[in-house]
């Protein structure tokens, strides 16, 4: 990459300024960089466009291709895509895609309101929404794909508010199930607040919660910026099943965005649900993005 090509030369020089921060950078994080900051540009310009909500005309799929042609046609529930913190539902447009083409027949992305000051009322507005989802499209559940907040709000709603009667598969991207340090200057929003580690919205997560049915995989980066410590991206409950896949080679504007992430969210959207409430958590995977 001809960025990384450009930054190589001064990486002896900004390990000598900045020792504490960046005596571990290394070409993978210059390549993470470059690509955070070509997300973000594409990301500003593709922003207007999903600032209203989604009309039901907007979700019609697109034709799936022709390897998924061949396969057996069975019924999938409905994708509802659920965006993070100050952004909205034009960060799954490369996403939303990519599940069309691979038969996805049903998928929706929501908005939440950027004025949302509270993950508890988040999470009950998300379930009205799946609700009239479900009475819609007469499906029993959906899954979720949650990036960052979304992911938060979407586990709130499952966890505390019954959610998982409704919600098969939760996949969350960089999302912070334990909290997160970051940026401490940011204090000043009400949602950030819930988002640091000793909130009480962290502590309602913590508690237990037997029987839930809901399958959660994790998807967490050792490039992620806004996850402190990285972990927190991790689900370690004792009453949840959760897989948490480690990606290597991406940072958090990259998880819904990367072409090898999102087959792996395919790969757990498509996986059988046939383990029982209660039964411990699959073994942990990894995904590594060159």
């Amino acid at each position: 990459m001809k960025v990384t090509r450009v930054l190589m030369p001064f990486l002896p020089l900004c390990q000598r300024l900045l020792p504490t921060r960046l005596a571990g950078l290394s070409v993978a994080l210059l390549k993470a960089t470059a690509l955070e900051i070509a997300i973000l540009t594409g990301h500003l310009l593709l922003y207007p466009s999903g600032i209203i909500q989604e009309r039901r005309g907007d979700a019609d799929p697109l034709p799936p291709s022709p390897d998924t042609a061949r396969l057996p046609t069975e019924a999938k529930p409905p994708v509802v895509l659920l965006h993070g913190f100050i952004d909205n539902r034009s960060v799954f447009v490369l996403l939303r895609r990519n599940l069309a083409q691979h038969g996805r027949q049903q998928i929706e992305s929501l908005n939440y309101s950027p004025l949302t000051c509270d993950i508890r009322t988040a999470a009950e507005l998300l379930g009205r929404h799946i609700d009239e989802i479900c009475d819609r499209t007469g499906s029993e559940r959906v899954d979720i794909v949650g990036h960052s907040l979304g992911g938060l709000i979407a586990r709130y709603y499952v966890q505390r508010l019954g959610g998982d009667l409704r919600v098969r598969t939760l996949v969350t991207l960089g999302t912070p199930h334990a909290g997160t340090r970051v940026a401490p200057l940011a204090n000043a929003h009400p949602i950030v607040r819930q988002m640091r580690p000793d909130s009480e919205v962290m502590e309602e997560l913590s508690r237990p919660a037997p029987g839930c049915r809901t399958r959660f995989v994790s998807f967490w980066s050792d490039l992620d910026h806004l996850m402190d410590p990285l972990e927190t991206a991790r689900i370690d409950h004792a009453d949840l099943r959760a897989d948490n896949v480690q990606v290597t080679g991406v940072g958090h504007l990259a998880l819904p965005v990367h072409p090898a992430v999102a087959a792996g969210i395919r790969q757990a959207l498509d996986t059988p649900d046939t383990a029982l409430p209660g039964a411990p958590a699959a073994r942990a995977g990894g995904l590594t993005v060159a």
